[in-house]
């Protein structure tokens, strides 16, 4: 039986189109409350890791581009412009609650090799010290990422889940779940509370359409559950347009769509 009680070490992934209007610009207000939420649950005594995406999209803000670029030099100097907001939002509003953060930035390359115990260290390192870790994919050098769009985060927050012996995973995106249909075309289509299983059946009713600022979608996510489970780790799809959702999740509500072989 599913208990988030039971869950000590949490990832909390968070999108481009969670953090962001429309526009691109900073949704100001839903980041507010996102940073609140995840400071009263790290106070709870519980270990939280932070994987942003948002630079690319922060910094076609910053550099007035009205549109993800296609080409990857665009989409890198991009993510080297946002990266730099994203930290500085983060270490400002974190600050607030005297929270300290630290910034980690992942190529797919390091994870596959020995050297990503380097990272597991760090991970480690900066819990202990009840620092929560931003982590986001080195958009500026990973380029295989960024062309093939495999640079896309949930699957990132699944690794990282892993290499940091996490228990939980939580992605927050902006649908409330996993479907039984399409939504956008089936008004009657409903969100599945629990998954135990990630068959045909469910891989069937994934679909790839993501935001026009973000890469990912369903798909995605269903891969990184597909890792979560693999490693023994429990996973969430949960709304957060409206952050204060996390609340209710840690109060044993059911809300979203909840990856779990219990």
């Amino acid at each position: 039986m599913f208990d988030i009680n039971e869950k000590k070490r949490i990832v909390v992934k968070v999108g481009t189109s969670t953090l962001t209007h429309k526009t691109g610009r900073l949704n100001i207000r839903r980041v507010e409350k996102l940073v609140k939420v995840l400071s009263d649950i790290h106070n709870s005594g519980k270990d939280i890791i932070l994987v942003s995406s948002g630079a690319i999209g922060l910094g076609m803000s910053k550099m007035s581009l009205t549109e993800r670029p296609k080409d990857t030099p665009m989409k890198q100097a991009c993510a080297a412009v946002g990266q730099c907001e994203l930290m500085y939002m983060y270490d400002k509003l974190f600050g607030e609650h005297n929270i300290t953060v630290a910034q980690i930035l992942l190529t797919r390359y390091i994870l596959d090799t020995p050297r990503k115990n380097n990272v597991v260290n760090t991970f480690e390192k900066l819990l202990d010290h009840n620092v929560i870790p931003v982590v986001n994919e080195n958009d500026t050098v990973a380029i295989d990422e960024l062309e093939l769009e495999l640079g896309e985060n949930d699957s990132l927050a699944a690794h990282v889940g892993i290499i940091s012996r996490s228990d939980m995973l939580i992605i927050l995106s902006d649908i409330d779940g996993f479907y039984n249909g399409n939504p956008n075309e089936d008004p009657d289509a409903e969100v599945i509370p629990v998954i135990n299983k990630i068959d045909d059946n469910i891989r069937s009713l994934a679909g790839g359409a993501g935001s026009k600022l973000g890469t990912g979608g369903m798909v995605t996510k269903l891969n990184a559950a597909e890792l979560a489970l693999g490693a023994g780790m429990d996973m969430a799809i949960l709304n957060g347009r409206n952050p204060y959702i996390l609340y209710d999740f840690f109060d044993g509500k059911a809300v979203g769509t909840i990856f779990t072989e219990k």
